[in-house]
């Protein structure tokens, strides 16, 4: 799916189809305060827990506030099986830029 590489643009990100999973490893704080719509917020902290959550079978591409801990799902996800993987590059912050819907932190 991801043939570009692992590092999505904020307009890539945007125009996912609905294949794929987008994960939101943010803290809950962060997510009430600005989210992109259709992720599920499953923090960084709790992934190894809530990892049952998510479809090995289908496609995943976290995000973050600027990109560091969504890097960090993706290994995680990677050494549980997961398989098609990337992430919003930039995070939210990027992502925020482009769509002013969703507010800057």
């Amino acid at each position: 799916m991801f043939e570009q590489g692992i590092h999505l643009s904020p307009e890539t990100y945007r125009d996912l189809d609905g294949t794929v999973q987008r994960l939101d490893v943010r803290e809950p704080w962060e997510y009430d305060l600005a989210r992109i719509p259709g992720a599920v917020l499953i923090p960084l902290g709790e992934l190894a827990d809530r990892v049952g959550e998510l479809d090995p079978t289908r496609p995943v591409a976290a995000y973050c506030h600027h990109g560091t801990r969504s890097l960090y799902a993706l290994r995680f996800l990677q050494g549980a099986g997961f398989k098609d993987l990337a992430h919003l590059a930039g995070g939210i912050d990027a992502y925020s830029r482009l769509d002013p819907t969703v507010p800057r932190y």
